[in-house]
């Protein structure tokens, strides 16, 4: 494939290092089919508003409405983004382009000296920002008191080592790999523990439904097929949930053959704020396209909803209200 471009493609991302860490990825992509391209910083609410739980800012698009705005305001041409953090809705006139590569999708406990999952003391305190990994973990250990925790990878490490009180931080395993800080990993929680986020390790680059030439330059650059499979279903799972950054929704595809053509199997679980009401299954099936991934992952979300998922997530919508927040 051919792919010119009178310019360079203007590439929007955060500022954090993760961030930057994902965008010079995927210009490297681009610049090895021969596409030359400019990084361009952008604030989001989510790096601005750090005061408070992400459960209590209220918005679905906290790391991601600026750098929609600057697309659609014709000011980037690529934007790029862990795809967790993307809603399952993107607004109109904004396509995913390429979904790439995924590194581990598990979560990572990052602990003090000495400890691990399993020697925990009773009542250890462990860290985290997300409703997600809340609830688990209190689904796994009723007995654990758990922090909030906000910032960027470094920040939260830092909050580790200074806080005597805390035992431990759950982090994203494949934001730690990709910044080097692996050797930070204790050790990578199991999906019967902790399952992921949907989409959790997977970079997407989003652009103009209009623009033909950035949609074909990112997608022949970066795109995999498989990962594209797993996490429509994950995605679908979640946007039928109505779920998000407030919901402790949380999802695990994997892509494997039957009789020639992709077969995905999902793992989906919903959990209540106290880890004491959980909602779990799983769906298989042959899946040609992501049309079909995304059928698979409603269709898991619908039987859920039906054994308790509803419930659960209506307790935790009442539970978890929004406060307002300042604009970046």
């Amino acid at each position: 494939m051919q792919l010119t471009r009178s310019r360079p493609l203007r590439v929007g991302t955060r500022g954090s290092a993760l961030a930057l860490w994902q965008t010079e990825r995927v210009r490297e992509a681009l610049a090895a089919w021969g596409l030359e391209s400019e990084r361009i910083e952008i604030r989001t609410t989510g790096d601005v508003v750090t005061h408070l739980p992400l459960s209590r800012i209220g918005s679905r698009a906290l790391f991601t409405r600026q750098l929609d705005d600057a697309l659609l305001e014709g000011r980037i041409d690529l934007a790029v983004h862990s795809l967790k953090d993307l809603p399952t809705r993107l607004p109109e006139g904004i396509a995913i382009g390429a979904v790439g590569l995924r590194e581990d999708p598990r979560d990572a406990l990052v602990a003090r000296p000495g400890l691990a999952w399993a020697s925990l003391p009773r009542g250890a305190t462990v860290a985290t920002s997300s409703l997600r990994r809340r609830a688990q973990l209190l689904r796994a250990r009723p007995d654990l008191s758990i922090a909030d925790i906000r910032g960027n990878v470094d920040t939260r490490l830092s909050k580790l080592d200074r806080d005597p009180e805390w035992s431990a931080i759950v982090l994203a395993a494949a934001g730690l790999i990709r910044l080097g800080l692996d050797a930070r990993i204790t050790e990578r929680l199991p999906f019967d523990v902790m399952l992921p986020a949907p989409g959790q390790g997977a970079l997407a680059a989003t652009a103009r439904t209009g623009d033909d030439r950035a949609l074909a330059a990112v997608r022949a650059a970066l795109h995999d097929d498989r990962t594209a499979l797993a996490v429509a279903a994950e995605r679908a799972f979640l946007r039928r949930l109505e779920g998000g950054c407030q919901v402790p929704v949380a999802a695990h595809a994997t892509v494997g053959n039957a009789g020639g053509r992709p077969e995905v199997r999902l793992v989906g679980r919903v959990t209540s704020l106290g880890g004491d009401a959980v909602a779990e299954g799983e769906q298989a099936g042959a899946v040609p396209s992501v049309e079909a991934a995304d059928e698979l992952g409603v269709a898991l979300a619908e039987r859920l909803l039906g054994e308790g998922a509803g419930a659960i997530l209506d307790g935790v919508r009442a539970t978890a209200l929004p406060q307002p927040i300042p604009e970046p």
